[in-house]
């Protein structure tokens, strides 16, 4: 079996797809200078960039590494659209670019490659330069004046400088090391008055339905569950939400890859998923199928995005509690777990012999899609950060603004998926069995997503906004998420930046009626 070539750090990322750079700011010296600098090239990153294009300003996009899109290009296929009338503007714009690509008037599951082709051409057509492997400098990389951010420099030496800068990252470092205020994990549930917040009581979904001791015949915990303690229901923690890649396959045999075998893989990990198949047969009388332990959502030209599903499946529990204020250094490390986790559960399922033949015979009617993830042997490149860093400014949307007071007088656009948290931990329970905890799918009416969740509080920073690293609480933070309103809240971000830039205002004091009226003006939905 081949062995994928997965490259350890992050930034070690082929160039398939790339724009090509292009010079539309001044150089002073060593400094390129622009009036927006967008960095992270996320959805919102590209839409954010795209935006203030087109309101005239000139643009940097600068992404770490030597792809576009994040998880829209990454192999998040199936977009999480909610209702799809609260998307319009620019998000609405791309999917109906992609539709014309399939010869249909729009469409909301598409290829990775596809969706990064796109992006790559609407970048183009807006003569946005790209700067790819432009990673910030980790220690110092953000010069500062007072209240505002005057310059940052990135690994390679490079020196930017603009009037406004948007942080469009999943990981906020930008925002972070520039001062503004943040935090990450789950308040507790009397911080802002939300019954969903902190620890569940109780997780109904994504659950063990058939018993499996949490321990071997040792008394020593199985891998995959933590050491706890849970906590108390309604308790503030620093854990973090599963993370995984949303892997894209297909059981097309011309179009298919075997499953790799990670060069660091014990069967040994496994050992609660094999307990846990054993224990679904002594009771269902037959094995688990594939998409009882996985969720292999179709996409286009018979390839998936496949997703977590059920107890123990794609998300790694417990692997993504210190990304958000880790090094760079110790982010790659967790990548690497992640994927060695990853693809050895996939391994597992279709070759170990303690799984039942009928279900390495399924297993193996899969395969990675081998014209998707060139550069990385078929292999989703971004690992999905489902939620990191979150801002903390003088707003903090929260499960009221979700929920009950869902209207805003500084509109920039709307959400409507549902609060959606992934299971935070898996712990052994009182009567000795695995249970996971954390997961949230509680429905949500449309609601208006507000201009001051990407703002700072003024007395910090006055030329930043970030739009993916918001203002939210963990709970509200799960269902503006998705991204499509990633990108809505990009593209607004972009207007607003353009809007800072040229009145020469802080981003605090960018005109909220007008902000709308021109996005309103770009076929932005701000009510239904």
């Amino acid at each position: 079996m081949r062995k994928p070539i997965i490259i350890t750090a992050m930034l070690a990322l082929a160039t398939a797809g790339a724009v090509a750079q292009t010079t539309t700011g001044t150089e002073t010296g060593s400094t390129k200078q622009y009036d927006v600098i967008v960095y992270g090239g996320t959805g919102g990153g590209v839409a954010a960039a795209i935006a203030a294009a087109r309101e005239g300003s000139s643009v940097a996009l600068l992404e770490p590494t030597k792809h576009i899109g994040g998880m829209v290009t990454g192999g998040l296929g199936r977009t999480d659209f909610g209702n799809k009338k609260c998307i319009g503007g620019m998000a609405l714009e791309f999917y109906q670019r992609i539709g014309k690509h399939y010869n249909r008037s729009i469409e909301w599951y598409p290829e990775p490659h596809v969706a990064e082709e796109t992006l790559t051409a609407m970048l183009k057509e807006a003569n946005v330069p790209v700067f790819f492997e432009h990673r910030l400098l980790e220690n110092n990389g953000v010069t500062t004046e007072p209240g505002r951010i005057k310059s940052i420099t990135m690994e390679n030496g490079a020196v930017f400088s603009g009037k406004v800068f948007a942080d469009c990252s999943y990981e906020g470092d930008l925002m972070a090391k520039s001062g503004v205020s943040y935090t990450y994990g789950r308040e507790s549930d009397d911080q802002y008055d939300e019954p969903l917040a902190g620890v569940r009581e109780r997780t109904p979904h994504h659950q063990f339905t058939v018993k499996v001791k949490a321990r071997d015949e040792n008394g020593k915990l199985l891998p995959q569950i933590q050491a706890g303690p849970k906590g108390q229901a309604g308790q503030a923690d620093k854990k973090v939400q599963a993370y995984n890649f949303r892997m894209c396959m297909t059981t097309a045999t011309a179009n298919k890859v075997p499953f790799p075998k990670p060069e660091n893989y014990d069967p040994a990990r496994f050992e609660l998923l094999a307990k846990m198949i054993e224990a679904w047969e002594k009771e269902k009388g037959a094995p688990p199928k594939v998409n009882e332990l996985m969720d292999p959502g179709r996409i286009s030209n018979f390839k998936t995005d496949t997703n977590n599903n059920k107890a123990f499946s794609t998300d790694h529990i417990g692997g993504s509690w210190t990304y958000p204020d880790a090094t760079y250094a110790e982010r790659d490390e967790i990548w690497q777990d992640h994927y060695d986790y990853q693809a050895g559960f996939m391994y597992f399922l279709a070759n170990d012999e303690r799984v039942p033949q009928v279900l390495r015979d399924e297993m193996n009617t899969w395969g990675l899609a081998k014209d998707e993830f060139l550069d990385t042997n078929h292999w989703p490149r971004q690992l999905y950060v489902r939620e990191g860093r979150r801002m903390v400014s003088d707003f903090v949307m929260a499960q009221r603004d979700i929920q009950t007071s869902r209207t805003k007088n500084d509109v920039i656009g709307m959400g409507s998926y549902n609060s959606d948290s992934h299971n935070v931990q898996r712990f052994e329970n009182a009567e000795g069995f695995a249970e996971n905890e954390g997961d949230m799918q509680v429905s949500v009416k449309p609601y208006q997503i507000p201009y001051r969740i990407m703002v700072p509080k003024k007395a910090e920073i006055q030329n930043l906004l970030a739009p993916v690293t918001m203002s939210a609480s963990h709970v509200a933070y799960s269902t503006v998420r998705m991204e499509p309103q990633y990108m809505i809240l990009g593209q607004a971000a972009g207007v607003a930046a353009t809007m800072a830039a040229k009145n020469d205002v802080a981003v605090q004091d960018v005109d909220p009626a007008a902000l709308t009226a021109r996005l309103r003006e770009l076929k932005a939905v701000l009510e239904l």
